[in-house]
């Protein structure tokens, strides 16, 4: 597939080989990224991945994959729109694709078996991430799974993925889980004052949740990809004592956005 003209050189110096992706396309509404994206590739094999994300026909890519022996790939300049996301919404914003930089960690995931990440695949993910979010200036709390933008339709990359060694880096924003213990607990199906300000919190952090007080299968949704990334004890979507401590201590951790560096265009 490659030609001279496919190819460009690799932003980060870990990437250990350039395989050019033709799906890719402006950026739209900023100046930089300011999102940093995690996924599975969720399918059988990276070749297949590999493939699929290079594809005009299937018109999706990432800018890079990380294989499992840690060799890390990239398909699409930093600088350019790639098409990763999907419908997708966080803090606001619903084009994440031009606010991102996406990262497929080779993994078949949930429909697959869902095998653990080896750690000399997590270890080049985090050294990766570091690279980007430093030389991007990505907040911390910008550090995201696609489940978190895509709450309904994606679980990626999952219960399994281990964000505490991410944080070791330098790299997410992450409290220490609130022990899983019995209490009371909130769950579809009700009503009240309660979980509307679990919805408020929820929206407050970023997530796409309608504030009705009720808690709703869109709600569960969101609670669901709230503790595959921050609670992982237990993922089950409800949201028990735990969730809610965690979820709290977590809004309470948050940088101040004031101090963000600007990202849209003027």
């Amino acid at each position: 597939m490659d030609t001279d003209a496919d190819l460009f050189p690799a932003d980060s110096p870990l990437a250990a080989k350039v395989l050019a992706s033709p799906n890719h396309g402006e950026r739209v509404g900023v100046v930089a990224p300011d999102i940093l994206l995690l996924h599975y590739t969720g399918m059988e094999s990276t070749a297949q991945a590999v493939e699929w994300l290079r594809s005009p026909e299937r018109a999706v890519s990432s800018h890079y994959v990380v294989e499992e022996d840690g060799t890390i790939l990239q398909l699409v300049p930093e600088a350019r729109r790639a098409w990763h996301a999907g419908a997708s919404f966080w803090d606001g914003e619903r084009d994440i694709n031009s606010r991102s930089i996406g990262i497929e960690i080779a993994n078949p995931g949930h429909d697959f078996g869902y095998p653990d990440f080896p750690a000399r695949q997590i270890e080049a993910v985090a050294a990766l991430s570091k690279d980007i979010v430093t030389r991007w200036r990505i907040p911390a709390e910008r550090v995201l799974a696609h489940s978190d933008v895509a709450p309904g339709r994606k679980q990626d990359p999952g219960e399994k993925f281990p964000w505490e060694v991410l944080h070791r880096h330098g790299v997410g924003h992450l409290v220490p889980e609130a022990p899983v213990t019995d209490g009371r607990y909130f769950m579809r199906g009700e009503h009240g004052q309660p979980i509307e300000a679990l919805q408020a919190m929820l929206a407050m952090y970023g997530y796409g949740v309608p504030i009705t007080g009720t808690f709703c299968a869109e709600t569960e949704a969101v609670v669901t990809a709230f503790q595959r990334h921050f609670r992982r004890a237990r993922v089950d979507g409800i949201a028990d004592v735990s969730t809610l401590t965690t979820l709290y201590e977590l809004i309470a951790a948050r940088p101040d956005p004031s101090q963000r560096g600007e990202t849209e265009v003027a």
